[in-house]
């Protein structure tokens, strides 16, 4: 969809609204991987959802649009990136949330 000409941008987002116990992490890695994009996503312990997104910058950005609205359960309030930069690892991920750390 994104071809490899545009500049790679990699972003860390904050999730924010109902968006645990709403499919909200599986929507993420499903939509994450039709756009192409390398990452994560997993559940934060204060309610909310942590994302990595890398990939073609117009793909990221289209992935920040669609967190904005999630899965059809979700009530998101606020989709905030809290870094840029950084390269994941190839492929994107649901990983183990942070409560246990």
């Amino acid at each position: 969809m994104f071809g490899k000409r545009h500049p790679i941008r990699t972003v860390t987002v904050k999730i924010e609204g109902r968006v645990q116990g709403v499919y909200y992490r599986a929507w993420t890695h499903d939509t994450a991987r039709s756009l192409g994009l390398d990452g994560w996503v997993r559940n934060a312990s204060d309610g909310s959802v942590e994302a990595v997104f890398s990939g073609p910058a117009p793909a990221v950005e289209e992935m920040l649009k669609l967190c904005a609205d999630g899965p059809r359960d979700a009530k998101v309030t606020a989709v905030t990136v809290t870094d840029e930069g950084g390269a994941p690892p190839s492929g994107f991920k649901v990983i183990a949330s942070d409560r246990w750390r």
